[in-house]
């Protein structure tokens, strides 16, 4: 990524979170953390990598509400971010997070599993 596609993409990141969090009144919408934000070169596109915290079930109401305020998130970006071109956005789960602490609480137990034995 070029460095104006990655300022871009960090002022996007910010915004975003904002807005999730302080204008997007959707009561689908869970707990959600804004992990990354992947702009092309020509900053026509962005993936915005976001992370929430609980079931299967809540997951996909978000991942719903989401793309139901699609339209709104980019409006209120457009407003607030001077670009020639405001870039077509995508949201992707990160399930990265989520992945990383399976792994340390499979650790944890095998460690437990390793004082038992002593």
């Amino acid at each position: 990524m070029k460095e104006r596609a990655r300022k871009v993409a960090e002022v996007f990141k910010e915004e975003v979170s904002r807005i999730i969090r302080d204008e997007l009144r959707d009561p689908r919408i869970g707990f959600v953390t804004i992990t990354a934000v992947e702009l092309t070169d020509d900053l026509r596109y962005a993936k915005i990598y976001y992370s929430i915290l609980g079931s299967e079930k809540e997951k996909a109401k978000t991942a719903k509400a989401l793309e139901s305020g699609l339209g709104f998130i980019r409006r209120l970006i457009g407003a607030r971010i001077n670009l020639r071109y405001l870039p077509e956005i995508k949201f992707i789960l990160d399930e990265s997070g989520e992945y990383s602490m399976n792994i340390q609480n499979i650790l944890n137990k095998i460690e437990q599993e390793k004082r038992k034995e002593k």
